[in-house]
């Protein structure tokens, strides 16, 4: 791909976006889905980058390799990362904001503070992800064939935590400002590097676990600094100046205000999934296999729900700003109308044909038979959670955080340990540990219309219809 083709942007396209904010005018849907199809391909490509992984190690190397990849070491990153990327999601939220209400000032304070505490969090993320790789692996009783390669993989894949971190944050505050595409197309590019470098440093080169993770690392500095360039050569208010860089107080105040508490939901939300990787790890190898593999199948689906949730938290964010309040609660009801039907097509496909994706990963009978049995336990209740990403996403664009926070710590973190350490006890099966998602979903969302309901009769005549 032409670089240069990313980088260029007329002065008339300018000047339409800034006059014309497809976000606070004119139709909800279509505003939606025009934000949300470039999310939505953003987060398929993220997938792809890192199924592949999965792919290449399962495919070439083994599902020893397999379960390392995609195992208790993807849990153990989420652990550390999920907190640190919600932290900053409270960015984007203020950023949204203040492009709502067309405040430059405050737009480039936040942009740079972000920036720097991605710096500063990178930093700190990858001493404590490199110093506690294998203590965490043998907290959670990986099994002691997948545990040297568990550890030199995250090793390894935490090295690329300030270049990941600068990524996300710039994509973040693209989405902030309207922009999907380009983030879109910085994931492009670095879907493919990393393709090529997996095929590269496994295939050829034969370097196993080890090649994944590097490669893995050196597309995260390539779609780094492509974000960086991308921000630098702007001339909108959002663009980024290395000497501008710092921490503006009150500004920081306000992003950990929104972002503390999301980056504790995303703690425990971990912290839950890591004692249900626990109790799968204690089934074995083949069940390790399965579960990472049907990660992936998962992933689809979560990928299109996501997209939405960002898509209207932005929604939220701008037209919040912009004093548009009917707007913001008009919009969340149609993108939970949208969020159904793709749920709905979702569903009934992977229930059908989701046992042939499996074959992508692995020949394995017995790793494919309990992979599909997972995905035909857990496949119809996934309309069960739509709300829980719908409404906190809108509520969290109106810059409130703390509620959907405990709310969702209640519903979704405290209730699934409960489960985890007092019902899988008396019945230790798979599908027994496995159930805690569809009750914690269904629980959580009844949680989340209530308080919607509270909120509805308190504000009705200031933000809600």
């Amino acid at each position: 791909m032409n670089n240069s083709l990313v980088f260029k942007d007329s002065s008339q396209k300018r000047a339409k976006a800034i006059s014309e904010n497809l976000i606070t005018e004119g139709s909800i849907w279509k505003a939606l889905l025009t934000f949300f199809f470039p999310i939505l391909f953003g987060t398929f490509f993220q997938q792809l980058y890192n199924t592949v992984d999965t792919i290449v190690v399962g495919r070439f190397v083994g599902k020893q390799a397999l379960a390392a990849v995609g195992g208790g070491t993807a849990v153990f990153v989420n652990l550390l990362v999920g907190f640190f990327v919600g932290l900053t999601s409270g960015a984007g939220v203020l950023i949204s904001q203040f492009y709502g209400a067309k405040d430059k000032i405050h737009i480039s304070r936040a942009v740079h503070t972000a920036i720097t505490l991605c710096a500063i969090g990178g930093i700190i993320m990858t001493i404590a992800g490199i110093s506690l790789s294998r203590p965490m692996m043998v907290i959670t009783k990986t099994p002691q064939e997948l545990l040297e390669l568990s550890t030199l993989y995250l090793k390894i894949y935490f090295l690329g935590m300030i270049p990941m971190f600068i990524y996300n944050m710039g994509s973040g505050i693209l989405r902030a400002v309207g922009n999907s595409k380009t983030p879109l197309l910085i994931l492009i590019v670095g879907c493919f590097s990393n393709i090529l470098l997996d095929l590269l440093f496994v295939v050829i080169f034969k370097q196993g676990v080890r090649g994944v993770a590097l490669a893995t690392v050196i597309c995260q500095t390539e779609s780094a600094i492509l974000t960086l360039v991308i921000l630098a050569k702007s001339r909108d208010s959002y663009r980024f100046n290395p000497k501008e860089l710092g921490i503006t107080p009150h500004i920081l105040g306000q992003i950990l205000k929104i972002g503390f508490p999301a980056g504790i939901q995303s703690v425990l939300y971990t912290v839950s999934n890591l004692i249900i990787q626990t109790n799968i790890n204690s089934f074995g190898t083949n069940a390790v296999a399965a579960w990472a593999t049907y990660g992936k199948v998962d992933a689809i689906f979560w990928m299109m729900v996501s997209a939405f949730g960002i898509a209207v938290t932005t929604f939220a964010g701008q037209n919040y700003g912009a004093k548009k309040y009917d707007r913001v609660w008009r919009g969340m009801y149609q993108t939970l109308i949208m969020t159904s039907v793709f749920t709905l097509i979702f569903c009934v496909f992977f229930w059908y044909f989701g046992g042939f994706i499996f074959l992508l990963f692995t020949e394995d009978a017995e790793v494919i038979s309990l992979g599909v049995e997972m995905l035909h336990f857990l496949t119809p209740w996934w309309l069960s959670y739509i709300s829980i990403e719908i409404l906190s996403g809108t509520i969290r664009g109106t810059g409130e955080s703390l509620v959907p926070t405990l709310i969702t710590v209640f519903g979704v973190c405290i209730l699934r340990i409960l489960w985890l350490f007092v019902a899988v006890p008396m019945n230790n099966t798979i599908n027994m540990v496995m159930a805690s998602y569809p009750i914690t979903w269904s629980v959580t969302s009844i949680a989340f219309w209530g308080y919607y309901a509270v909120l509805k009769h308190k504000f009705a005549h200031k933000v809600l219809p």
